[in-house]
């Protein structure tokens, strides 16, 4: 039956497919970095204090004096493609472009900064997405991290008057499939390298001690990723948590405190890795790679390594097409 000549044009019916990760600056400079963290910051997910007392420390003090410093250690990993973390997010939604044929779209936003994931919706929606699975490339589960993005996402989705049908990833801190990625990767870097390390540091991002006790259950998450990982690994494993920012008693052992540890007490070849991001960022690259290596050769350390997330590697596009596949069962079945 041919609808009216007047109807308005509807697209295909497919399904939409959205990677979301955490976020960036849109540029390296004390303006575009402030934006970030204004928004970043004000999540209320993030920083868990009373708005009353939390603004004016955030407006009057945090604002006015960390943009400036952070602006700095962007412009040491900016690439030509722009923010290494928006870069290789990029990277991975076009690798997965297509796995799935032409009824499943492929889309990737961020939860704070550009591209947003209101709007990513929105394209998908117009696309004709009428089922979207958001995928937030956290593995390991926080309020902090996949709950923000559930919120932005729901959010997104209450601006719409028709709202396509939604899943969510779960988190994959003991999935098989991420275990297996990650132990490839990184035995394959370790492989590689022009040294034996003593140790391998595996360093997921910290979090404020009070989210355990409140029931977050990334710590435990993040431990269990650690044992599952250091099992099957031919070198001894360690953990640490990292980025600490504030006065509040943080999870430990710290990662900045561990570097400077090991020197004294012999171990002075080490690699480090950061197995809870999804694709190297901020933390990874300049936090690690360049303060990290600083703080242990400081320390009397000799030979540092440290080894990349799995970005958009073969390992982790493998692992990427395995955990979305499953979770597309019933909307889309591979032949």
């Amino acid at each position: 039956m041919q609808p009216p000549a007047d109807h308005p044009i509807v697209p295909t019916p497919r399904v939409g497919v959205l990677l979301i990760n955490l976020g960036t600056p849109d540029a390296p400079d004390a303006a575009a970095v402030r934006r970030y963290l204004a928004e970043f910051l004000s999540d209320p997910r993030v920083v868990e204090i009373p708005r009353i007392a939390w603004k004016p420390i955030l407006h009057g003090i945090v604002l006015r004096t960390r943009p400036s410093k952070s602006a700095h250690a962007y412009r040491q990993v900016w690439t030509e493609e722009g923010s290494p973390l928006a870069a290789i997010t990029a990277r991975q939604a076009r690798a997965l472009a297509g796995r799935w044929g032409d009824t499943v779209l492929v889309d990737w936003a961020m939860r704070y900064g550009n591209p947003g994931i209101a709007a990513a919706v929105q394209r998908l929606k117009k696309a004709g997405a009428e089922r979207i699975l958001a995928a937030p490339l956290y593995p390991q589960y926080s309020g902090a991290t996949t709950a923000s993005a559930h919120d932005a996402l729901f959010a997104g989705m209450a601006a719409l008057r028709w709202q396509p049908a939604l899943r969510t990833l779960p988190a994959y801190h003991d999935d098989p499939l991420y275990i297996d990625a990650l132990v490839a990767s990184l035995e394959r870097q370790i492989a590689a390298l022009d040294f034996e390390p003593e140790r391998l540091l595996l360093s997921f991002h910290g979090m404020p001690e009070r989210t355990l006790r409140l029931g977050d259950p990334y710590h435990c998450q993040c431990r269990k990723t650690a044992r599952l990982v250091s099992e099957r690994m031919s070198v001894p494993v360690d953990v640490a948590f990292q980025s600490r920012f504030g006065r509040a008693r943080w999870l430990e052992p710290a990662t900045d405190a561990t570097l400077e540890a090991y020197p004294p007490q012999g171990v002075k070849r080490i690699a480090i890795a950061a197995p809870g991001f999804s694709a190297d960022c901020l933390e990874t690259i300049e936090e690690l790679g360049l303060r990290g290596r600083e703080s242990f050769l400081a320390a009397g350390g000799e030979q540092f390594a440290a080894l990349d997330c799995l970005n958009d590697s073969d390992e982790g596009m493998a692992m990427l097409d395995g955990l979305l596949s499953r979770e597309l069962a019933g909307w889309w079945n591979r032949p």
